[in-house]
């Protein structure tokens, strides 16, 4: 960092010698005391100026405007050159938190990086700021959620536990300073209707809410999340925003969260719309209600009223202060008043914004997130064939790779950009989109699945952009606000794959999207599925590797594909019964936890220390996992336990620990895990967490062990008995 960038920042958070005496501005004096000092110091106006989300500068201070609204969730977003790594759910699909920590430890070091340029240059607007609006923890319990894309899936363990990584990758380590501010959201039970956000009341019973629901959100506060965002939504009759259950029961007395609460943007007009919950008939109520509730940011202009609420004697200033407290003192925690010099993360030089290791950690997490659906043995293919036909909608789509909430990058690398870079001299690649993302072509000459009869092989593009799926505003496409009220892939490009396939050549479908969708026609016509979801900047090249056989896919499915969304019950059902793995008992297109490498693998040599244990005991089990094929690859191990007798419905399976581990061909590895009482508890009626004697079923597999993963190829499971005393 130069001298110039040192002193403008210096100079802009009030670090001047002239105000060394102000206890606010000394790092020396207890962070508390600081906050306490700076509040003194601010008139009501400005106290609550501060609780906006875009709020003003305080010169007197020398305090620049600072607007809390930033994004992250694969990437920094919205801000300029940034490294897009694959979108949540496809993060999700490698089932690493450890990788998922590399990820998100990248991402901010880009983002001190940004802002420290941001504020050398005097730009304090929306997107440059320290606190993001991320990770998404919501359990994407239905596939026409057309923001399901950006959590971690289906189920809570997977979720808290990948969820926990990427907020610690985003607030670092340092003892003293976070290095970026994480946030918690949708708090809580927000998983669509999209265009009902504003009104719909979620209903779900004290079990569902505590064994589904809130599980990842409590894993995330346990980890130190510096902010939870509140939803749009009612939760069984009361705006999450004012939720006296939510807020004050769950998240401030019985989890004892210290952080600061947002509310969703604009959530808190919901409260006195006419077309949102009405639960108040004006912005002033809503204010007053919200800020009794615990709401300490409002993004949006409803608390700009606070000011009229204390003057008319409905609140006390003093309820204003706590409120501005744990807001504050997320900045401090941020350095935003120390000297430059003191925070590390200050000294994180712009170099680091799609460095060259950004880029390979890119690649590396969009290789892992891929999902192989099907192989007949087509893949992976040679990369001297005389002719490669690359085709459809999203084979040279930037969109195809992005997803929603995304950052842009100088140089991102298509499908066809990537198998075009991977062939040898000598081989042809050609390309045409043939159709469009979903629309019937209005000229009847089609020229290019003529073309497929004299390819050696032809790789299809299709599926899903963020034009069809995402959030309420932003899928431009859709009939639906960004829901997928339609499970299937738009039919003109199932025509176009079936004339691409009546030639007879081989066919390799490369399939994008952030959601399940009614595959049952590509299983049937393509040689191979690969499930690339939304990869990010170098799903080109990932896609390349593994195609050529450069590397095994090893992505898993973080959440299950259903065959029609006639095996689900109604949208707007929060109920658990018959939904995801966990309670669905319908065979599904493809399983949780499942897919496919260029290896095979073989669990053996069960053991455990114990037959039975008790409540205060701990018990080990282990296998022998073998690469019993010819190629280096990833196994994801998954341990999944069910309560063979319970006095409550209880889930057929419940994920409970997953270790990845590579293994050469023919290369063999103990893999250990150790079952803890907590790993055996339920979830009563009443939602509380107990324990039951009984006999429980450990299995580990490398996918949800079930007939139907391995009917489609998955490795046969282990499985044995355990019972708690």
């Amino acid at each position: 960092m130069n001298r110039q960038v040192i002193f403008v920042i210096f100079t802009f958070f009030g670090l001047l010698t002239s105000n060394a005496q102000f206890k606010y501005l000394n790092p020396e004096v207890d962070i508390d005391a600081r906050v306490e000092d700076l509040i003194s110091r601010l008139t009501l106006d400005e106290k609550v100026d501060q609780m906006l989300m875009n709020t003003s500068g305080i010169p007197r201070l020398n305090i620049p405007p600072y607007d809390y609204w930033n994004e992250a969730l694969h990437g920094v977003g919205r801000s300029g050159n940034a490294t897009v790594f694959p979108q949540a759910i496809g993060l999700a699909s490698t089932f690493d938190s450890d990788l998922i920590f590399k990820v998100s430890s990248a991402i901010s070091d880009e983002a001190r990086a940004m802002y420290n340029a941001a504020q050398a240059n005097k730009n304090y607007k929306r997107y440059s700021g320290l606190t993001f609006w991320t990770p998404n923890v919501n359990i994407f319990r239905d596939p026409r959620w057309g923001r399901g894309q950006e959590t971690y899936g289906e189920d809570p363990f997977l979720t808290g536990q990948l969820g926990v990584a990427f907020v610690k990758g985003l607030q670092g380590s340092d003892p003293n300073y976070l290095k970026t501010s994480a946030c918690a959201k949708h708090f809580a039970v927000h998983s669509g209707p999209e265009k009902l956000r504003h009104e719909f009341n979620a209903i779900t019973s004290p079990k569902d809410l505590n064994e589904t629901y809130l599980p990842a959100f409590e894993a995330l506060v346990n980890a130190g999340v510096e902010s939870v965002m509140c939803a749009y939504n009612r939760t069984n009759g009361e705006p999450c925003c004012t939720s006296n259950y939510l807020l004050a029961d769950v998240l401030y007395n019985k989890w004892g969260f210290k952080g600061h609460v947002v509310s969703d943007c604009w959530a808190l007009e919901d409260l006195y719309s006419d077309i949102g919950h009405g639960t108040v008939t004006s912005k002033v109520e809503g204010a007053v209600l919200a800020l009794k509730s615990g709401v300490n940011l409002n993004c949006g202009n409803t608390y700009t009223v606070l000011v009229k609420a204390v003057n008319d004697g409905l609140i006390k200033e003093s309820l204003i202060d706590e409120r501005l407290k744990p807001l504050l003192k997320t900045r401090f925690k941020l350095g935003m008043f120390d000297p430059v010099y003191s925070n590390p993360y200050n000294a994180i030089s712009y170099k680091v914004v799609d460095s060259k290791e950004n880029r390979a950690l890119a690649k590396e997490a969009a290789i892992r997130s891929i999902v192989m659906l099907k192989n007949n043995g087509i893949l992976p293919l040679k990369t001297n064939l005389n002719r490669y036909y690359v085709v459809g909608p999203n084979a040279a789509s930037i969109d195809a790779l992005l997803g929603n909430y995304f950052g842009v990058n100088a140089n991102i690398v298509t499908f066809l950009e990537g198998i075009a870079s991977a062939v040898e001299p000598g081989s042809q690649v050609q390309y045409s989109p043939g159709t469009t993302l979903n629309q019937k072509n209005v000229n009847p000459v089609d020229w290019s699945s003529g073309e497929a009869a004299e390819a050696d092989v032809t790789i299809i593009g299709m599926g899903l952009t963020r034009h069809l799926e995402g959030e309420e505003g932003e899928s431009i496409s859709s009939p639906y606000f960004g829901d997928r009220l339609d499970y299937n892939i738009p039919q003109n490009q199932i025509d176009y794959l079936k004339k691409i396939k009546s030639h007879g050549k081989p066919v390799v479908a490369i399939i994008t999207g952030g959601s399940p969708m009614n595959l049952s026609e590509v299983h049937e016509l393509a040689d191979a599925i690969l499930f690339a979801w939304y990869p990010g900047q170098e799903g080109g090249n990932a896609i390349a590797d593994i195609i050529f056989g450069k590397k095994s896919p090893s992505g898993r499915l973080p959440i299950t594909f259903p065959k029609s969304l006639d095996q689900l019950p109604a949208y707007e059902d929060y109920t658990m019964k018959g939904i995801t793995y966990r309670y669905m008992e319908k065979e599904p297109m493809y399983p949780f936890g499942f897919g496919l490498s260029y290896s095979s693998f073989l669990y053996s040599a069960l053991k455990q220390s114990a037959t039975t244990m008790t409540q205060k005991e701990t018990v080990e089990v282990s296998c022998k996992i073998t690469n019993a094929g010819k190629h280096a690859a990833i196994e994801t191990v998954q341990l999944y336990i069910t309560d063979d007798k319970a006095s409550v419905d209880v889930p057929l399976f419940s994920l409970k620990a997953v270790k990845s581990i590579h293994l050469d061909p023919g290369e063999s590895r103990d893999v250990v895990f150790t079952i803890n009482p907590k790993m055996l508890e339920l979830i009563n009626n009443k939602g509380n967490s107990v324990m039951e004697k009984g006999d429980f079923t450990i299995t580990i597999s490398g996918s949800l062990p079930t007939k139907r993963a391995m009917a489609l190829g998955a490795s046969k499971p282990l499985q044995t008995k355990l019972r708690l005393k």
